[in-house]
């Protein structure tokens, strides 16, 4: 399939795909400053330079975009089927550094969370999220994760948690 845009109006497009200050980023941070939460930015000196960092609490949250960091079972994470083996060898590259970036952050006893743009859609849900995420901070809960279907905890031993946690998490499952 040929692209539709010659080679120069797709590298300008494709260079406006922001990496910080997306929508969903800015309309979380938002939503956590208004509950008085205070973080820093895109902390250059930790691995994976984390979306939002609360050193108060130890704890960094990760804004992944579903189609570029491939969320699993998503109905954004779709591949484009022009030279697809070259998408997948990106996004696989992708899912590889993230994940080696959380496991840098849990070595260094840092909790991580992980919120898929797919959960931000809709001011609902951004109210949800930020409500869940409003818990887990002041909870002691090392890695959580919420997307639109699905919401997942895990306690220190990286088992799944409780009933009473998974109805917590569930609330966030749009």
């Amino acid at each position: 399939m040929t692209d539709i845009v010659n080679k120069e109006t797709r590298s300008r497009m494709m260079a406006g795909i922001r990496g910080k200050d997306t929508k969903p980023e800015t309309v979380l941070r938002r939503a956590l400053h208004a509950r008085g939460f205070r973080y820093r930015l895109h902390a250059r000196h930790f691995p994976g330079r984390p979306d939002l960092l609360f050193p108060k609490f130890g704890a960094a949250i990760f804004v992944h975009g579903c189609f570029w960091h491939r969320h699993e079972g998503c109905r954004y994470t779709t591949t484009p089927a022009t030279r697809p083996e070259f998408w997948q060898a990106k996004f696989a590259a992708n899912v590889v550094r993230d994940e080696a970036a959380r496991a840098a952050l849990l070595g260094i006893h840092w909790r991580v969370a992980t919120v898929w743009e797919c959960a931000l859609r809709r001011d609902d849900q951004v109210e949800a999220v930020a409500e869940l995420l409003a818990g887990w901070l002041r909870s002691e809960l090392v890695q959580f994760e919420v997307g639109e279907d699905n919401g997942k905890c895990h306690d220190p031993e990286g088992s799944a948690l409780g009933h009473r946690h998974t109805r917590l998490v569930h609330k966030a499952s749009i």
